[in-house]
């Protein structure tokens, strides 16, 4: 059995560079998902812009009991994303190095925007796995939050406990997860490199209130979303439906950058360098 309890966060690596679509998308030479393993026990995947324009970041982190595989892009369609057979193969892989006589999986989302669930059907009739639906009442159900939207719960992987905290305003159903043996703050679209649409303003800066105050007592060590959308130039982001962003900057923020999300949401503000305050109310 792994022990996944440290003091302090198992560091890994985002030493990666990200593939951000092609020229021409049909020529494209890269797989459907790119895999980068964080650390031995911690892989993030990243659908292709050629296959699909919002190119989501997924997360499958291992546990002793079972992974979890946190949201399942934006395809249906294996044939074109085939999400089943990499999360498979990666699971065979991992299990290999750590043989378990039974091994389950839980498919879960950030959120229930389209581009984070289409591949859900796609485990549909896996076996030892568990699909939590996208709905409020689904995700309250599953992981036994009592006071929704605020209080906390917890999901344990077998000896791998992740933190999970209500994330409404960009989406009602949204959920952010922290995980405790790596310190990674899985934010979903509430923040990342990109425009960050505030469905309910109320609600959006409640969330974030909730998550600085939750940083203030546990370590984080990188904030990671599921899109970029930016340029390297501040305040300087990719229109809606690009293909190809050769100019990406990194995936992972910082707790400070939460804080930044706070002072624009008080003033209404919109560009914040690096990144862009949508509201849709």
């Amino acid at each position: 059995m792994i022990d996944f309890r440290t003091s302090a966060p198992v560091t890994g690596s985002l030493d990666v560079q990200w593939h951000a679509g092609w020229p021409s998308p049909k020529h494209d030479p890269a797989p459907e998902i790119q895999v980068h393993a964080y650390s031995e026990h911690t892989l993030i995947l990243r659908q292709n812009k050629s296959v699909h324009f919002e190119a989501p970041f997924l997360f499958l982190l291992f546990g002793n009991e079972r992974a979890l595989l946190l949201d399942t892009g934006a395809s249906a369609d294996p044939a074109h994303f085939p999400l089943r057979a990499t999360v498979d193969a990666l699971m065979e892989q991992w299990l290999t190095r750590n043989p378990r006589a039974e091994y389950g999986l839980v498919v879960a989302h950030t959120h229930g925007h389209g581009d984070h669930i289409a591949g859900d059907p796609q485990f549909a009739d896996r076996p030892h796995t568990e699909v939590v639906g996208p709905s409020t009442a689904e995700v309250k159900g599953f992981f036994g939050f009592e006071a929704w939207p605020e209080g906390r719960a917890e999901l344990d992987l077998g000896g791998r406990v992740l933190d999970l905290l209500p994330g409404p305003g960009h989406q009602e159903a949204a959920v952010v997860f922290h995980d405790r043996h790596t310190g990674l703050l899985l934010t979903g679209d509430s923040l990342y490199p990109g425009r960050l649409y505030v469905q309910d303003a109320a609600a959006f800066t409640a969330t974030v209130d909730r998550l600085l105050a939750f940083c203030t007592t546990t370590p984080v060590t990188h904030v990671l979303g599921c899109h970029i959308e930016m340029t390297t130039t501040p305040d300087v982001d990719y229109p809606r439906g690009t293909t190809y962003q050769p100019d990406e900057p990194p995936l992972q923020l910082t707790t400070a950058h939460l804080r930044r999300v706070r002072s624009a949401l008080a003033v209404h503000d919109g560009p914040c360098g690096d990144f862009i305050l949508v509201y849709e109310e």
